[in-house]
């Protein structure tokens, strides 16, 4: 991704819609953001207990089609490092194989040589970085994710703007992040209140008696939104056109396999429903008109004298009215002529007509039968 692809500001609000169809398109494509924030100052030095905790995380947490971003920080943002930008490129998640390359990223050493830790500065960095990478995506019509920082550090986290050292002593005499109108510290705020973060903690035990928070910070997915006037009295907002773009094949999808959900079901509903066969005698005032039930793979027996047969005269079986599926058919015995619309039945014949007339002929006089199908 090129992590440089637009520059970001805060935007407007998302609609419900909005926040509903970006969390959708996450859901859909996957992955996360996970960046791992650790304080290098020796007030934190993950002892054995921070370790198996950040180790847990990695090992059990991590879902395929995440990224891994370690942003170590103190006095300022990679310190080891300072030319180079932590969320440019992180690692792809793809199984278990990754995490010891992961891990291998971890300082899990404490730099005795840092001091001070600049918490504002660190959260303005990351923070903004985050909203950065989305709004990349929704530039170039990629998938956004949700994200998690997991800050290991004993500074306090989410602050009001202007930190004084009442809240915390340890951020530099000269941070821009002491005063509260300066332009880094409104960024920062900006982007507090722009992202939707939920935050959950657990204090540690560190050497020397000393402590510090394991805190993770989730983001939901969300992008800036910008919506300006165009010609012809119109607006044009990003993202709307980006969900747009990257919902309607998954719509689309989801339309045609319910359509074809609704198709089967309502197939197999027809195959499992019982059809009337209603049975008439015109040549016979004596008889009754009577009715028949026919099943799917069920028959109907024709030239039988019961309850759920059709009457011919003799003795012997004619045919048979055979149900495959939705489907009818009159298998002929050949042992007594059976006719259909004054024809002699010599092999199976398929009839889609839900009216028959059947002939039973005794001799040289006719015997119809009227059969009437109701589905």
């Amino acid at each position: 991704m090129n992590y440089n692809c637009n520059t970001v500001a805060v935007g407007q609000p998302l609609s419900l819609w909005q926040q509903a169809g970006l969390s959708l398109v996450s859901r859909i494509y996957g992955g996360r953001d996970v960046i791992f924030a650790i304080d290098l100052t020796d007030s934190v030095g993950l002892n054995d207990e921070g370790r198996i905790r950040l180790t847990q995380i990695i090992e059990d947490s991590l879902h395929r089609g995440d990224t891994v971003y370690v942003v170590p920080f103190a006095s300022t943002v990679n310190p080891l490092a300072p030319d180079t930008n932590t969320l440019a490129t992180g690692i792809q998640f793809k199984g278990k194989k990754d995490v010891d390359e992961i891990l291998e990223t971890v300082p899990f050493k404490s730099d005795l040589s840092l001091s001070n830790t600049d918490i504002q500065q660190a959260e303005a960095y990351i923070y903004n970085g985050l909203a950065q990478l989305n709004q990349c995506r929704l530039i170039e019509n990629k998938a956004i994710k949700p994200q998690s920082v997991i800050w290991l550090t004993d500074a306090p986290l989410l602050t009001s703007g202007g930190i004084t050292s009442d809240v915390w002593i340890e951020t530099p005499g000269d941070s821009p992040f002491r005063v509260a109108d300066s332009e880094a510290s409104l960024a920062r705020s900006s982007w507090l209140e722009a992202l939707p973060l939920t935050k959950r903690s657990r204090q540690i035990e560190g050497n020397d008696s000393k402590s510090y928070q394991l805190t993770v910070v989730d983001v939901k997915p969300t992008v800036q939104e910008f919506c300006t006037p165009a010609p012809g009295g119109k607006e044009t907002c990003l993202v709307t056109a980006y969900l747009l773009k990257m919902l309607w094949l998954p719509t689309a999808i989801l339309v045609a396999f319910l359509v074809a959900t609704g198709i089967g079901s309502k197939y197999f509903i027809s195959l499992n429903k019982k059809w009337r066969v209603k049975v008439s005698y015109e040549s016979d005032d004596t008889r009754e008109q009577q009715t028949c039930s026919l099943k799917n793979r069920q028959q109907i027996i024709i030239g039988e004298d019961s309850i759920n047969s059709i009457y011919c005269p003799g003795d012997d079986v004619r045919g048979y009215l055979k149900r495959k599926g939705n489907s009818l058919y009159i298998i002929p015995t050949r042992i007594a002529p059976l006719l259909y619309r004054d024809r002699e039945i010599a092999k199976p014949l398929k009839v889609s007509s839900n009216y028959l007339r059947l002939n039973c002929p005794d001799g040289e006089k006719n015997f119809e039968v009227v059969v009437k199908i109701i589905r």
